[in-house]
């Protein structure tokens, strides 16, 4: 890898707030080649962290959505058996069928391992496979190279991928794979933090809305019996709602009154109860 390449900083993208600690943490995970692996409830930003480092230092992004049956060898290569199938029984095809590397093609990871570019992968929820996919991903990423067992070949990686690991927390990761990971919890963002996330999205939304929907969203986010509260995205979602409707006044939400719940709120039982719970307690 040319030193240009190990030396590049992540301070941040056009629409990402970055902390120091997590530009810390991405920096080292670069410079030590060591996978990064980010917990935090959904809408945290974990995924968002990806996209921001590949724009940021102009590398492509490959994303790998994890699946619950997903196999690692899907993520690392396919063999088409059924176009060679169809190839065997018609003359026209131009692909010549007894060599099997034309029938293989390239998984997420596989892709990474072979852009003649380096790239950011994002490994997306990898709490949803099992511990055996996620151990023998890890010594893929350890050894930089898999195995083609169809063609008796090695596939070693050309640059390096900037890889960054995202779980929910909806299972525990096996000790083997959390001890070859950098790990950082990204925590929901505090209020301040918040208007920095609002003021990037939005840079000309007037003070009144930017406090009252900001006050209003956090009083949201403690209502009882709320199964997934509203996220980072939602807000955001929110304030656009608002801003666009020309009846909404900023001093309608110091009063208590909520509209468009729906946009924070997407689980019926969620929306119902908190439909219920602002309309009984009008929030304050």
């Amino acid at each position: 890898m040319l030193d240009k390449e190990k030396n590049k900083k992540f301070i941040g993208a056009t629409q990402y707030v970055l902390d120091e600690e997590l530009a810390s943490i991405v920096n080292v995970s670069m410079a030590l080649e060591m996978p990064l692996l980010l917990k935090g409830e959904p809408g945290t930003g974990k995924t968002m962290l990806a996209y921001a480092i590949a724009e940021s230092l102009h590398m492509p992004l490959i994303v790998l959505n994890v699946k619950s049956s997903m196999k690692l060898v899907d993520a690392l290569y396919q063999y088409d058996t059924l176009t060679r199938l169809n190839d065997s029984r018609f003359s026209d095809s131009t692909r010549d069928v007894s060599n099997i590397e034309d029938y293989i093609k390239m998984g997420k990871i596989g892709q990474a391992f072979t852009s003649d570019l380096r790239t950011v992968l994002l490994i997306d929820e990898i709490d949803k496979a099992d511990t055996d996919f996620q151990d023998d991903m890890l010594d893929v990423l350890d050894q930089m190279e898999f195995d083609i067992i169809e063609i008796d070949k090695v596939i070693k990686t050309i640059h390096r991928p900037v890889i960054i690991i995202t779980s929910n927390a909806k299972k525990d990761l096996s000790d083997p794979f959390l001890g070859r990971c950098n790990f950082h919890h990204i925590a929901f963002p505090d209020p301040k933090m918040m208007r920095r996330i609002i003021k990037v999205h939005f840079p000309t939304l007037g003070s009144d809305l930017t406090e009252t929907a900001i006050d209003t969203f956090y009083r949201l986010r403690e209502l009882d019996a709320v199964e997934k509260r509203p996220a980072t995205r939602e807000l955001i979602n929110w304030i656009r709602a608002l801003d666009s409707d020309p009846d909404f006044k900023p001093k309608n939400l110091a009063k208590g009154e909520v509209p468009f719940l729906g946009v924070l709120f997407k689980k019926s039982q969620d929306y119902s109860r908190a439909l219920q719970q602002t309309e009984r307690r009008r929030l304050f």
